[in-house]
């Protein structure tokens, strides 16, 4: 048991290092967060688990997932909250599993490609909700139209590790 929490303890520090997406958890502001400096990675990694949040590395839940972009029948440019949808973060969620508002990790997304050309770092924004996501399921908002969902194409939506790192206020950052 001690060697298994060393180990996550060591790959929480090494991914907290990694991760400066965790700025954007509970920024307490309306807008996206200012790019903020990795001051004390070891006490954000601290203060999100004490908070509820899981130790990066950690897997909280196995889910299912779903693909959709703005275009399709039925779908808005704007989430649950009110807030715009916001292309490679915005995911729709089970609120009774992850509450609106919580900022989770998707370990299989890392890498993948986002619309501006940089690499995703794992980090969304459940924000929406939808009649049909109920239990552990997910369902991602690629972006504009169908072929933002080539993006995701290669992604086996069958089985996702995701864990819940924090909360934001507000609408999530575009």
């Amino acid at each position: 048991m001690r060697r298994k929490l060393a180990g996550i303890l060591a790959t929480a520090v090494i991914s907290a290092f990694a991760a400066p997406a965790l700025a954007h958890a509970d920024t307490g502001s309306d807008s996206a967060p200012a790019a903020t400096s990795r001051q004390d990675p070891l006490g954000d990694l601290i203060t999100s688990a004490l908070s509820g949040g899981a130790l990066p590395g950690s897997v909280e839940f196995r889910m299912k997932a779903t693909l959709y972009h703005a275009g399709a029948k039925g779908i808005r440019a704007f989430d649950s909250l009110g807030c715009k949808v916001a292309a490679m973060r915005t995911v729709a969620v089970d609120p009774r599993i992850i509450p609106r508002r919580t900022v989770i990790f998707i370990k299989e997304t890392v890498g993948l490609p986002m619309p501006d050309g940089s690499k995703h770092d794992g980090y969304w924004y459940a924000s929406d909700i939808g009649g049909a996501i109920k239990g552990l399921k997910l369902d991602l908002f690629s972006g504009f139209g169908a072929g933002s969902m080539r993006a995701l194409g290669g992604l086996d939506l069958s089985s996702l590790s995701v864990s819940k790192v924090g909360e934001f206020k507000g609408c999530p950052p575009q």
